[in-house]
């Protein structure tokens, strides 16, 4: 994404990056997908049960004979 940002740009952009820098660019990365895999996986009954079939509702509804 800083990538695409910065090509963006129209000015001249001097910046130096270290390994620090790479290295905490990686981290951020990293932590950000791990952070969205713990909270889909939290979250994943909620989740299942938007997008799931309401099959238990449609049957309550017809007449019973």
């Amino acid at each position: 994404m800083f990538i695409s940002l910065s090509t963006l740009a129209l000015t001249k952009m001097l910046a130096y990056l270290d390994p620090g820098s790479g290295s905490m660019l990686m981290q951020l990365l990293l932590a950000a997908l791990l952070g969205m895999g713990v909270l889909v996986r939290s979250q994943w009954k909620r989740i299942k049960n938007l997008f799931g079939r309401k099959d238990d509702e449609d049957q309550d509804d017809e007449p019973k004979e």
